[in-house]
């Protein structure tokens, strides 16, 4: 397992956003009947009967537990939670006596569908590691809805998940957000109304992807000056396409006016890398940085401040601890690994009390991550090592605070707290029946619900979706 997860480490969103200015419209041939944008989200959630789940052990995502609890799905949607809810005509019961009930684990950081299984160079396609920053590619354009992971991470109870991009570059590109459901194409899995994510990696990787041929960077003074140049060059474009709309603005104000000799600007050439780290200027694209070091987690921290963007969360940072308090003052999470440390030299000063830490102080935001096609099928067993740590470290965490680091604290970090991540009426009913605490190493995911519609069902193993790659 250390062997796979030494690689994943250089192995390792609805509506893309408008370009960073103005843009010239498509030609409407182009155009799709239904006005769909290229690359949008196609997802609709399908049809689904009313089903009430009763009398479980509810951890709501939202630090609340309900002991005796029932949750409500109708129509795709939390209906309601509490207790002795009142069974809709035609609803499906389910008695979930001696079991407890959850969100929808969310994974933040999987390569699931650019490193499909099986692992081999031709479904290898995660890493662009041609120049060390491909800002202008996505995560999505190589995902293979096929993966068979997908469907080993459904039965572990993810019902969401972020793709993302490799971690070879200092920007490795935008990743994408999708519902853990089967499908054909990426579109059909885009989850609604999510931004973008955009991948950046510090410290190793980039320096030694690059630094072995003798290319720049091959340092970490290089690495930083690599990012701090491509927003540089953001920020020109960003200007250029003001002065064009000050043009294009004074061109339209003399036309109107008869001036029949005004000329129309010509708007700057589309530039799809600056137009991406444009977007993160902007706070259309949320910033997940793969970084290990407390020490380079402040140095991005200052180089987002110069840029004017925001990190939304810092990956595997074994040392996350050690700015626990900062990150929490400024909103920024930390997606940690329960106990993966020390298989390369910045991993070394990982302490197995790290998430604990991070989620103690007021506003922290802890985050369980995999980055593993194995241990996203596990993700609550590895919420259970953080929360023992910590527990045995004297911080009192209770399962429905731990909850929060595979639910809620994700779907924050991704941008879709307001639709997903804890049983609250009106979110998405992204729901999984455990068949006792998801807090242990006999929890298995006895049903799981996506947006209301059971896709996994224990007890009826052969009425699970299946690839047809599996097939």
């Amino acid at each position: 397992m250390l062997a796979a997860g030494v690689a994943m480490t250089v192995a390792c969103a609805a509506e893309p956003k408008r370009p960073a200015g103005p843009v010239v419209a498509a030609p409407a041939a182009t155009e799709k009947a239904d006005g769909r944008e290229p690359f949008s989200s196609t997802y609709a959630a399908p049809a689904s009967a009313p089903t009430l789940i009763r009398n479980a052990t509810v951890l709501t995502g939202t630090g609340t537990r309900i002991d005796g609890g029932d949750v409500l799905l109708v129509d795709g949607r939390i209906a309601a939670v509490g207790q002795s809810l009142s069974l809709p005509a035609g609803a499906t019961v389910i008695d979930a006596s001696g079991r407890w009930v959850t969100p929808g684990l969310i994974d933040v950081h999987s390569h699931m569908g650019v490193y499909a299984s099986p692992g081999t160079d031709a479904s290898s396609d995660g890493n662009e590691a041609t120049d060390p920053v491909t800002a202008q590619v996505w995560a999505e354009h190589s995902v293979w809805p096929q993966d068979p992971g997908l469907e080993a991470a459904l039965q572990g109870g993810i019902t969401s998940l972020q793709m993302l991009p490799g971690s070879a570059n200092l920007i490795g590109g935008r990743g994408v957000t999708v519902k853990n459901v089967p499908a054909t194409t990426y579109q059909a899995m885009k989850f609604p109304g999510a931004p973008h994510g955009l991948k950046m990696a510090c410290g190793e990787n980039p320096k030694r992807v690059y630094g072995r041929d003798g290319k720049f960077p091959s340092t970490r003074m290089g690495n930083v000056a690599g990012y701090r140049q491509a927003f540089a060059d953001a920020q020109d474009y960003i200007e250029d396409w003001k002065e064009y709309d000050a043009k294009l603005a004074q061109y339209e104000k003399d036309s109107s006016g008869g001036d029949d000799e005004a000329v129309a600007p010509q708007p700057p050439k589309r530039n799809l890398q600056l137009e991406t780290l444009a977007e993160v200027i902007r706070g259309n694209i949320l910033v997940h940085n793969h970084c290990y070091r407390a020490d380079e987690m402040a140095t991005m921290l200052d180089v987002a401040q110069e840029f004017g963007f925001r990190i939304a969360a810092f990956h595997h940072g074994v040392e996350t601890y050690k700015l626990a308090g900062r990150l929490a003052k400024e909103g920024v999470c930390g997606a940690l690994w329960a106990d993966w440390w020390g298989f390369k030299m910045e991993a070394y000063d990982g302490i197995q009390e790290n998430i604990a830490i991070v989620d103690a102080p007021e506003g922290g935001c802890a985050i369980v991550h995999s980055d593993s096609e194995e241990g996203i099928q596990r993700l609550n067993q590895e919420a259970a090592k953080a929360m023992t740590r910590g527990n045995l470290a004297g911080i009192s965490i209770a399962p429905e605070r731990a909850i929060r680091w595979i639910t809620a604290n994700p779907a924050k970090s991704l941008g879709v707290l307001d639709q997903t991540g804890t049983l609250e009426a009106g979110k998405m009913a992204d729901v999984v029946v455990w068949n006792g605490t998801p807090f242990s190493v006999y929890a298995l995911a006895d049903q799981v619900f996506v947006d209301g519609v059971l896709l996994y069902d224990r007890a009826h193993p052969a009425a699970k979706p299946r690839s047809d790659f599996s097939l």
